[in-house]
Formats: C-alpha cells, structure tokens, sequence
C-alpha cells in the first residue's frame, strides 16, 4: 500500500550552518513593512482623499526582496517549485542526481542574477540614477538583487552538500 504524500503536513526543518530563522523573520518584517504601507494609503486615501501612490515605490522594492528571500528559504528547505512527474518515478539515487542537477542550474540562474544585477547596481550607482517617484537613489533598490541572489546561491549550495552528504532524501511529490 503506497502512502500519498500530504502538502499540507508539516515538514521537518533541514539542520543548517545559518538557521533558516533568518529569512523567516526577515519576510515577516517585510510583509509587515508592506501590510502597514498599505494600511497607511488606505487610510489616508479614506480620511483626506490624498494618496500615498509615492509609497509604491517602497512596495515593489519590498516585493522583490520578499520573492527572494522566500526563494532562498524554499530552496534551503527544498521546497523549490519542480516538476516532479516523471522523477519520482526514478530510483533515490536517480532522484538525487536530477536534484543535483536542479540545484546547480539554479545556482548558476542566480549566478547570472548576481552578475547582471551587480553590474545594473553599479551603473546605477556611478550614473546617479534617481528613482521615478521619490528620487531616491536607485541602486538602493536595486542592490538587493545581487546580494539576496547570492544568498539564494548560498541556500542552494548548502541544499547540495546535504543531498551529496545523503543527509535529506528528495522525496516524491506523489
């Protein structure tokens, strides 16, 4: 009798070198920083009909931070998005090597993120380029792309040592 795999039930946290704490009360800073952005338009749009649109600034900033660090968390966990159909089908040891190979082309994406979104942060910085809304600079919002991709490359590579080491079987998604 084969046991269905449940999404919903709790998985065990893999023991990592940085706890994965981290990221999660970073995202719940960010999605708080966002919830009272929010509240705030909100409540400043229905009490003065003035509105907070400059605000979007910080919240598409805010947004982009929030999918990284949830990527890195997700990846650390391995809860990356894959398609799994005809993987789990494999035998372990086929399963791991299609892991590994998962997380190395997502290390080399965020690679490329980290590259290219330094190399975007850099001209914006030499360039003094301001932002639309508020003119602030705008590598202080961008420079979040390479440093949180390089977190995400981190989580990834931890995720590989642990798959090598056998330390967490990829399991099938069912």
């Amino acid at each position: 009798m084969s046991v269905e795999f449940d999404p919903t039930a709790p998985q065990p946290e893999p023991r990592t070198a940085v706890p994965l704490t981290v990221e999660k009360v970073l995202i719940a800073g960010v999605m708080g920083a966002m919830a009272l952005i929010t509240f705030a338009n909100v409540v400043v749009r229905y009490l003065s009909n003035v509105s907070l649109a400059f605000t979007e600034e910080y919240s598409i900033a805010l947004m982009v931070v929030l999918a990284l660090l949830g990527t890195g968390l997700a990846t650390a966990a391995g809860r990356q998005i894959r398609i799994g159909y005809f993987v789990d089908s494999l035998a372990p040891p086929l399963r791991r090597a299609f892991e590994l190979l998962a997380l190395g082309l997502l290390v080399l994406m965020f690679g490329i993120l980290l590259v290219w979104g330094g190399l975007m942060t850099w001209d914006e910085y030499r360039f003094e380029i301001m932002s639309g809304g508020l003119e602030n600079p705008q590598w202080l919002y961008s420079i979040w792309l390479p440093v949180l991709s390089l977190a995400v490359m981190a989580r990834a590579v931890g995720r590989m040592v642990r798959v090598i080491r056998g330390e967490h079987e990829p399991e099938p998604a069912a």
